[in-house]
């Protein structure tokens, strides 16, 4: 047994975490059928999981329904421009060799980055599409999951060519399990969107397959910072629109995104660069 599930098994309190409990800890935050929701989670922040990733998966479908779709980052953060890495960074000599060996981005293969294990796992399941951004992805099944993943743009991944603003069109629920506000991938889209003293872009580079060739991709995107994400997703908190609740041994909290993404659009001019 792993420290990991050692934690997990004392967090979990008298009986294993299972689908059905978990499903009825869904229903009770408020997730009901027919719902597109994006979900953010931490397997080992729910306790023990009987079943691990397949069962909390098999779980919010159960909560969503036939009618519903789910939607899950597979972020590949690391297809990306190496003179930007920091943990750990790498010898600038390597750079041009990591632009020109890294292999491509291919939506059927390529493994997801530090996301978690329920997020690889939902990834790789039968039925589910990805988007096409080489870092910045999603992958979504249902109803719904090929309108929210097509055409997603290369520059600004997070931005109104992105699943994220397919997802504010459909005024989805973004779901976190475990996780705070600083894995709320959605205020990202905020920061596409609003204006703050000292707003940048930066450029960036992933491999990329065009037109069956392997090729380095450059574009531009703005420079995302989450780093106050905490502080955004407290004061919404506060205006009652989060439901907060137990899942497993852990807490989910379930909102909104348009509600979400227009609150942090009038929150950060106001308190970012100030």
């Amino acid at each position: 047994m792993s420290e990991g599930e050692a934690a997990a098994i004392a967090r979990t309190g008298e009986r294993p975490v299972t689908i059905a409990s978990l499903a009825r800890d869904f229903a009770q935050l408020g997730l009901r059928w027919g719902a597109v929701v994006l979900v953010h989670c931490s397997l080992s922040r729910l306790g023990w999981v009987c079943g691990g990733a397949p069962a909390v998966i098999a779980a919010l479908e159960r909560a969503v329904g036939s009618t519903g779709t789910l939607v899950m980052p597979s972020f590949t953060g690391d297809l990306s421009e190496p003179s930007r890495w920091r943990t750990p960074p790498v010898p600038e000599s390597w750079w041009p060799v990591i632009r020109a060996e890294l292999p491509a981005f291919d939506p059927a293969v390529t493994p997801t980055y530090n996301v978690g294990a329920v997020a690889e796992c939902f990834r790789s399941l039968p039925g589910v599409l990805r988007s096409a951004h080489p870092q910045m992805s999603f992958a979504a099944r249902g109803p719904a999951a090929a309108r929210i993943v097509a055409g997603h743009a290369l520059g600004d991944g997070f931005g109104d060519g992105s699943p994220l603003a397919r997802l504010y069109d459909l005024d989805a629920k973004v779901l976190l399990l475990g996780v705070g506000h600083e894995n709320n991938t959605s205020l990202h889209l905020a920061e596409h969107r609003a204006a703050w003293p000292g707003k940048r872009r930066r450029e960036q580079g992933s491999p990329v397959l065009q037109g069956g060739a392997r090729t380095w991709a450059t574009f531009t995107e703005t420079e995302y910072d989450d780093s106050d994400f905490s502080a955004i997703g407290e004061a919404f908190a506060a205006t009652g629109q989060v439901a907060d609740g137990p899942v497993g041994g852990g807490r989910g909290r379930l909102m909104y995104q348009r509600a979400l993404v227009d609150f942090a659009c009038d929150w950060l001019p106001a308190h970012r660069g100030a």
